[in-house]
């Protein structure tokens, strides 16, 4: 019953930033741990990022380390992927994603509600 919109998506020049949010509905997500993931042209859906309920505990696939940056806001049911430095490789639609019962550093299987995903595409 949970139902998650992923917006912010768009074409970027390579090095640039944007942000892309999650807004969930439903339920509160106070109670859940939210990810993001990713899906690039031709390539399975990966893990990107992850975030426990409480927001105390993250979680990034190495490549997007020191670069990309989740947050959560739970007063206004959505969370974010702040993504800076970005490289045509971060090309990809991006998803998010809740789990009732995780912890912040659960396998993709585990997430029981999903987005539809939004499109972010880097320009060399």
């Amino acid at each position: 019953q949970v139902q998650l919109v992923e917006s912010g998506g768009g074409l970027v020049q390579s090095g640039g930033s944007l942000r892309v949010s999650c807004a969930v509905s439903g339920r509160t997500i106070s109670s859940y741990a939210m990810g993001w993931f990713r899906q690039c042209p031709g390539k399975e859906r990966e893990f990107v990022a992850a975030i426990s309920w409480s927001g105390r505990l993250t979680y990034y696939t190495s490549s997007v380390k020191g670069r990309f940056t989740i947050s959560r806001d739970n007063a206004k049911n959505t969370v974010y992927l702040q993504m800076n430095s970005l490289k045509p490789e971060d090309t990809a639609v991006y998803y998010c994603a809740a789990n009732r019962y995780g912890s912040g550093n659960d396998p993709q299987g585990s997430y029981g509600s999903w987005g539809q995903g939004t499109q972010v595409t880097v320009s060399s």
